[in-house]
């Protein structure tokens, strides 16, 4: 896959837009290039919807960045940015099952200590003892140049997505 960053990101905003709410932000606020927000409701009742047997709210937020070269640096901003940014948007509370919080960074060229950073990179939260759900972070770059794909150990599943959608359309 030799890809340019621009097409890898039209292919998965493609991908996408049947799912997700996405805001394209273009060059206003580099390296973001996009957020995609998920949102899911599934709740059981008894008879009426008035008695509501029980309750799960869903979240995922893809912040997706447009990057030439990732470096260490680069690689902890976009991580920082990400994560304030999802944690900000997290809707906490009695009914709230989980959140995914995935920044994926689509570069020319890594640097094996970014590709290191990313890889050990562990993010995970309980929210009131895992009464109010949990986040976790799901981190995942491509490398267009060799066609790589780079996941931390929560980001494996987005890495599979990643390669299904990219790597079928051919």
């Amino acid at each position: 896959m030799k890809d340019s960053r621009k097409e890898i990101i039209d292919i998965l905003l493609k991908s996408y837009v049947a799912y997700y709410d996405i805001t394209d932000y273009g060059t206003s606020r580099e390296p973001l290039r996009a957020l995609c927000e998920y949102y899911e409701h599934a709740e059981k009742y008894m008879v009426s919807k008035k008695v509501s047997l029980w309750a799960a709210d869903s979240e995922e937020f893809i912040y997706l960045f447009d990057v030439p070269h990732l470096s260490l640096e680069l690689f902890e901003q976009c991580k920082g940015v990400a994560y304030e940014d999802g944690m900000s948007r997290l809707n906490i509370g009695p009914g709230h099952m989980y959140s995914y919080i995935t920044p994926i960074i689509v570069c020319d060229s890594c640097d094996e200590e970014a590709a290191k950073a990313l890889k050990k990179c562990r993010i995970y939260k309980s929210f009131h003892f895992s009464l109010h759900g949990w986040m976790d972070f799901h981190a995942a770059a491509v490398i267009g140049d060799s066609g790589r794909i780079v996941s931390n150990r929560a980001g494996r599943t987005t890495a599979k997505i990643l390669k299904k959608v990219l790597f079928s359309k051919k």
